[in-house]
């Protein structure tokens, strides 16, 4: 193989590479995968003392978060030696997932593999069909000078399997409250108490989620996808996770943490969620100036053979 076939070929797999990531950013950020229907009444007196069990409480939250459909996000993300990053920007969810997020890559074999790309910040974009990711010139100029990648949430169906069927499940159906969905649909629930984020003060709930079993309880998925996605899961090492989340006295969730295992190494998020009900802007970036996801696979697997 050729030096610029290589060049060309390492540039494709890093570009592909950092789709799973930049996916898996929009979901976390904004909550994981879940689901949990119910309705409760006001989680706390008119004091603010805590009123109704930790369920009810978090019911009420639950719909609170929904119903904001958008906010301002800010979070880490560390995954063993594969990443540590940094995102932040505003994300709505009122009909289907949109937004803009700046993601930052500080640490790990994906920032050695962005830095190939001459930069280590990117711009992500979330809209309702696909979300686009920003590379940086040295990508550009492997790929037509085209500087944006989208990625069709139908590709990642078709092309990733039911690993990537979950994926479109979750994207076009996360919001923030997902992670009081998390909670909810463990059945393990505990308060922890009241404390302060930030200068406001919250109240804090802990859990602990069995992830192939929260697949199974809570998405759209069919018995053979879901069957699938168990392995997917049990490969990667994913068997259980912690959550906590702090929700302030609006009912609206504010921080939350979650981590678990992988075969990768431990993964850990923190994400803040401030100004409920801000303005969301995501535009589509220019054609001319991106490259589709489904056709650098084509051109990835002509060009390697592997």
């Amino acid at each position: 193989m050729g030096v610029g076939r290589m060049k060309r070929t390492t540039l494709r797999r890093a570009g592909l590479s950092v789709a799973a990531v930049t996916l898996l950013t929009g979901v976390t950020a904004c909550g994981g995968s879940g689901g949990s229907d119910g309705s409760g009444g006001s989680a706390r007196g008119g004091d603010g003392s805590p009123l109704l069990s930790p369920v009810a409480a978090l019911l009420t939250a639950e719909k609170s978060t929904d119903g904001a459909d958008s906010a301002k996000v800010e979070s880490t993300t560390t995954m063993g030696s594969v990443m540590s990053m940094t995102a932040d920007g505003a994300l709505g969810w009122g009909d289907g997932l949109t937004g803009t997020l700046t993601i930052t890559y500080t640490g790990g074999t994906m920032a050695d593999t962005m830095r190939q790309m001459g930069t280590t910040s990117m711009e992500a974009r979330y809209l309702p069909d696909a979300y686009y990711a920003r590379m940086g010139d040295t990508f550009a100029e492997q790929a037509g000078g085209r500087h944006w990648i989208r990625y069709a949430y139908d590709d990642l169906e078709s092309l990733g399997g039911s690993s990537g069927a979950y994926l479109k499940d979750q994207m076009q159906n996360t919001t923030p409250n997902q992670s009081v969905k998390l909670l909810l649909a463990s059945g393990d629930v505990r308060e922890v108490g009241e404390e302060k984020v930030r200068g406001q003060r919250t109240t804090h709930y802990s859990g602990t989620v069995e992830v192939a079993d929260l697949a199974e309880k809570n998405s759209n998925l069919d018995q053979s996808q879901l069957d699938d996605l168990r392995k997917t899961l049990e490969q990667a090492g994913v068997t259980t996770e912690t959550v906590d989340i702090w929700v302030d006295d609006r009912d609206l969730l504010v921080k939350k943490v979650e981590k678990g295992e992988t075969t990768a190494g431990a993964y850990a998020q923190t994400a803040y969620y401030t100004d409920y009900g801000t303005e969301v802007m995501a535009e589509v970036p220019p054609a001319s100036d991106t490259a589709d996801f489904s056709e650098l696979v084509k051109q990835q697997g002509a060009g390697t053979g592997s």
